[in-house]
């Protein structure tokens, strides 16, 4: 199995982004910054499959505390830390009078985050007993693929139209 306190901070950081962006994309929202050229609803979309992606990596912990011996609480730790950072990140990068422009390029930035951490996560699979890790793992980093492209759209799209 890979390095197991590797593992666990991985797992973390993943689900800490999860539930970043999650928060990301209401708050934005709530901030009218996500209005313009349909960014809203596809967004929102993109929020609920961080739910459910949450939802997915927080099942595969409790399962592999069970079978590797994950510690679940090392795993919430991690990822509380880094809900944190990221939105620190986000609050520093928004600056005082953020527009949507600012907003959407920094989506893009974090499904990137996100699309980066699920790489890695996707190498560190190998070893893994659990029958299910490897696919979630993969599925997670196909749909943060597109996350990944769909922000890019809204980017331009909203520069060329701004």
């Amino acid at each position: 199995m890979a390095n197991k306190q590797k593992l666990e901070q991985k797992l973390g950081e993943a689900l800490g982004l999860e539930i970043a962006a999650q928060k990301a994309v209401e708050e934005l929202g709530s901030r009218g910054l996500l209005d313009q050229g349909g960014m809203k609803s596809k967004l929102g979309g993109m929020k609920q499959e961080a739910g459910n992606h949450q939802t997915q990596l927080q099942e595969l912990v409790q399962q592999l505390s069970q079978s590797e011996g994950l510690n679940s609480e090392t795993v919430q730790e991690s990822a509380k830390e880094t809900e944190q950072k990221a939105s620190e990140i986000m609050e520093t990068y928004l600056g005082e009078e953020p527009d949507s422009s600012e907003a959407i390029e920094f989506l893009c930035i974090a499904e990137g985050g996100e699309l980066a951490h699920y790489e890695v996560l996707s190498a560190m699979t190998q070893g893994i007993k659990h029958p299910q890790f490897a696919t979630k793992v993969q599925s997670i980093l196909e749909e943060e693929k597109k996350h990944l492209q769909t922000c890019i759209e809204l980017a331009k799209q909203n520069a060329a139209s701004g």
